[in-house]
């Protein structure tokens, strides 16, 4: 089905520009955000999806990969349903490309499982009574006093708090009047300097600021302090530039070549800020030095081939004329992989077509059953809402105890296996704290 909707995509490549769909065409799409990067212009669809590397936006801003369908890796597992005691965290991915993505295992687009981010919650405290007020802050004119109190009536558990202030603060007065030193107010602004700029040979003006002793004002009875220091400042004036000239552009020099060999791509032209130089401060000259334009080339890009679905394991075969079934001895079996959906000279696969492995041949041996180990606990189904579980089982197995090997995943073929005084057994549990089904995650259910 993918080599079919590919063909479909290449089929116009060679048609009029004016009938192919224009889309923003882009350089870069990245499969684990599905977000489109390095723009080269505006294109027809057709044209741009020559390269399967390339993604493109319509007018709905969605970007979308020019590639074959592809599943993007899982996200990250997000955050937990809950603060504490047991929720759910879950995960997504997505299909990007043309057509379906295959889902063999039928993983559908979102998983759920149980996590606890702390096993317990939080339990608040109560305070004890106020102490006593701490002496006034000052010897003179007001103050502040304080009290304070401590969470322990009851003690809070697991990792709780009490609500409210831990120390109370209240005025207090002395009845005995202070006196006031002066102090400076901040300097006021630099003066200007008399000129804007520097001719070579003349020696820098110097700029003046101020202060006053108002911060506070010194008082006369009781006396206080008058200020310390002088209430002039100055200094040269420095950092002044030479009389700038401006700078401006140059004419558009050259274009290189098409930056592909195939598909869509970027032509730059360049120019120069010395027309004339900028020089002792002048400005720089403004825009871009230098700048793209779209340029296709008609030619369908590579396409690399991806390895499908394994087959499923062949017969297991003797190593020699020995007979092999149902008996303590090794066998050899194979399978195969195809390379698909290669076309214009794109690359192999990378890897082996074939694989072989060791087996034991138990088709139609008659044997023994026995209880499974527990299989791991199952994610959480479905995905949303107050009726989600998870579960795990113990199945009726053949008892491989008598051979040299306890792998089960290479014993081949299907035996005759007694079951008849074996139970399976099935556990669940409820998922607890798990999120209520909105329209996301009701559509990605109804995928499933």
């Amino acid at each position: 089905m993918n080599l079919i909707l590919w063909g479909i995509v290449l089929l116009g490549i060679y048609v009029e520009q004016s009938v192919s769909q224009m889309v923003e065409c882009f350089s870069l799409f990245d499969l684990s955000s599905g977000e489109c990067g390095k723009l080269l212009g505006q294109v027809g669809k057709q044209d741009c999806c020559m390269n399967p590397n390339y993604g493109y936006k319509e007018p709905d801003g969605i970007c979308r990969s020019c590639g074959l369908a592809t599943w993007s890796e899982w996200t990250p597992w997000g955050e937990c349903s809950v603060s504490c005691t047991e929720g759910v965290t879950q995960r997504e991915r997505i299909c990007h490309g043309i057509g379906d993505c295959k889902d063999p295992e039928r993983l559908g687009t979102i998983q759920t499982k149980p996590c606890v981010k702390k096993e317990c919650c939080p339990v608040q405290g109560g305070w004890s009574e106020w102490g006593n007020w701490q002496p006034c802050s000052v010897t003179c004119a007001n103050g502040i006093k304080k009290r304070r109190r401590t969470c322990s009536e009851p003690i809070p558990q697991c990792g709780g708090s009490c609500r409210g202030a831990e120390e109370e603060t209240a005025p207090c007065f002395t009845e005995t009047i202070c006196p006031t030193h002066g102090g400076w107010s901040s300097w006021g602004n630099w003066g200007p300097c008399p000129v804007t700029c520097l001719y070579e040979g003349r020696s820098p003006d110097r700029e003046l600021r101020r202060r006053t002793c108002t911060n506070p004002a010194p008082s006369l009875a009781p006396p206080g302090n008058d200020c310390e220091g002088s209430n002039t400042d100055g200094r040269p004036c420095s950092g002044l530039p030479f009389c700038p000239v401006d700078g401006n552009w140059g004419a558009w020099i050259g274009s290189t070549p098409c930056s592909v060999t195939c598909g869509v791509g970027l032509q730059t032209q360049i120019r120069v800020c010395d027309s004339p130089k900028p020089t002792h401060g002048g400005r720089q000259c403004r825009g871009e030095e230098q700048k793209n334009d779209v340029c296709v080339v008609r030619v369908p890009c590579p396409v690399n081939g991806i390895w499908d679905e394994w087959s499923e394991w062949g017969q297991c075969k003797p190593p020699s004329t020995r007979k092999i079934n149902c008996l303590n001895r090794e066998g050899n079996r194979r399978r195969e992989r195809d390379c698909v959906n290669r076309e214009h000279n794109g690359n192999f696969c990378d890897g082996e077509v074939v694989q072989h492995g060791s087996c034991y041949d138990i088709n139609k041996c008659d044997m023994a059953g026995i209880l499974s180990e527990w299989s791991e606990w199952s994610y959480c189904k479905p995905d949303c809402g107050k009726d989600s579980k998870r579960s795990r089982e113990r199945k009726c197995v053949p008892d491989i105890s008598t051979y040299r090997s306890q792998d089960r995943s290479i014993f081949a073929g299907r035996p005759y296996v007694d079951c008849k005084n074996v139970e399976p057994q099935t556990e669940e549990r409820p998922c607890k704290n798990v999120p209520e089904c909105n329209d996301k995650l009701k559509r990605a259910q109804a995928r499933k």
